[in-house]
Parts: C-alpha cells; structure tokens; sequence
C-alpha cells in the first residue's frame, strides 16, 4: 500500500456510496478507488491541485470530478456513514479542546481572609 493509499478494507466500506458504478444512470467511471485516493493525496499533504501528482491523472479533472460530488452531496453522505460506523481508532484528547477550570488558567484569586479565635464563619 502507497502511504497515502487506501486499505482494501477502508474502501470497501465506500465502494457501494459512490456514483459512477455499473448499472447506475449516467457514465461508468473509470476508477473510483484512484480518485477518492487523489483526493485523500490532496487532503493529507495539503498541496494545491495544481500540484497532484500526475498518476493520479489531470488535476483539472480530478478537481471538477470532487466538486461534482460535493455539490450532489456524495462527500457528505460518505462521512455520514462513515461517522456511523465510526471505529475510534485514533480519537484522542488533549488539552486544545478539555476545558479547565478557570483558576488552573492564571485568574485572579482572593486573598484568603485571616481568621481570629473569636470570629465565626459566615454563611
């Protein structure tokens, strides 16, 4: 598997969501596996689709196939039912998204009152 490919397992969960397949309306595409990798190429490195490697074929065409798809809504329904069926295989935590409590983060404290032998804590 190429580093930014897909597992087979991985696009048989998709495989059957995406247009273009034998016996649907309209025409039969060519690769759907290559791509949804292009597009994950794209994604995962960050880089314009200008710059998509030429295996993937011509980025014009790669880039007006997804926004086809985003327009017509299949994007959104493969996270729909990815996010299902979602396995948690890498969900973390840290602290960019657990709130703390506000004295852990520098506010302000009050000067602790000094207490007498007679005082009484008031409610």
């Amino acid at each position: 598997m190429r580093r930014y490919g897909m597992r087979d397992d991985q696009w048989e969960r998709i495989r059957e969501l995406l247009p273009g397949q034998e016996g649907h309306v309209g025409v039969t595409a060519a690769d759907n596996r290559l791509f949804v990798e292009a597009v994950l190429y794209r994604y995962r490195t960050g880089m314009p689709w200008r710059d998509l490697p030429e295996r993937f074929g011509d980025w014009k065409n790669v880039h007006q196939r997804f926004s086809r798809w985003a327009k017509s809504g299949v994007w959104k329904k493969v996270f729909q039912h990815l996010a299902a069926d979602a396995d948690n295989e890498y969900a973390m935590i840290d602290s960019t998204i657990v709130r703390a409590h506000q004295h852990s983060a520098g506010a302000q404290k009050k000067p602790a009152r000094i207490r007498r032998s007679g005082d009484h804590a008031v409610d």
